[in-house]
């Protein structure tokens, strides 16, 4: 399966609280790395909340979304599970789960309102949680002379990619992240600034938040 350039996941853990017609709704976000990871997550919510009427579901897992799974926890198919799902979608999220716990208040919302009630209580967890977008990145390590290091390391440091920090040892060796299709620029800029004594070497592909624009 080809890789994709980016993927958006939620930048954190959030829980919010809603009440619809006396009925408490409770959500919990967090970001997962596998279905495992997922269904832990929903497994210890519904541990916490073992009194709940309902602990509802659903996530989102994989690069390209290959996973989804939702659940309706005894409330009628479709309007709980579903409109959980379809936040997460609705915002392009991966790596994602949430559960919303329901305490019944005693009125009946009706499939419609449930499915509204559902669909904003996981809309408002989501958005506490906040969101980071990933994008593929290459590492590129940079080498240099030390009467070319203080110069250098300017340069590198404004053009506001992802820097470790230096190593020293006979030179100096920076690990810079590049989003992948931009490394032309940073290597077209270390020979100018070595005067083409510097060199550049290929590294690792990652994703990770993207710090330039």
């Amino acid at each position: 399966m080809a890789a994709t350039h980016r993927y958006t996941t939620p930048e954190g853990y959030g829980e919010t609280e809603i009440r619809i017609q006396k009925s408490r709704f409770i959500t919990y976000v967090n970001r997962v790395d596998s279905e495992e990871e997922a269904s832990s997550f929903v497994r210890g919510i519904a541990k916490t909340h073992w009194d709940a009427t309902h602990n509802c579901y659903a996530y989102v897992v994989g690069r390209l979304s290959e996973v989804q799974r939702s659940s309706d926890d005894g409330e009628p198919s479709g309007t709980a599970g579903r409109p959980i799902l379809e936040a997460i979608r609705s915002r392009g999220l991966t790596d994602t789960a949430v559960v919303v716990t329901r305490y019944f208040g005693g009125i009946k919302l009706g499939a419609g309102g449930l499915i509204r009630a559902y669909n904003r209580a996981a809309t408002e967890g989501l958005d506490a949680a906040g969101q980071v977008d990933w994008y593929l990145h290459r590492s590129l390590e940079i080498t240099a002379d030390y009467p070319a290091m203080g110069k250098l390391e300017h340069e590198l440091i404004a053009t506001g990619y992802e820097m470790e920090p230096p190593r020293f040892t006979d030179q100096v060796r920076w690990k810079i992240w590049v989003p992948n299709g931009e490394e032309q620029p940073l290597i077209d800029l270390v020979a100018e600034q070595t005067s083409g004594r510097g060199s550049v070497e290929y590294g690792e592909v990652d994703y990770r938040p993207r710090t330039v624009k």
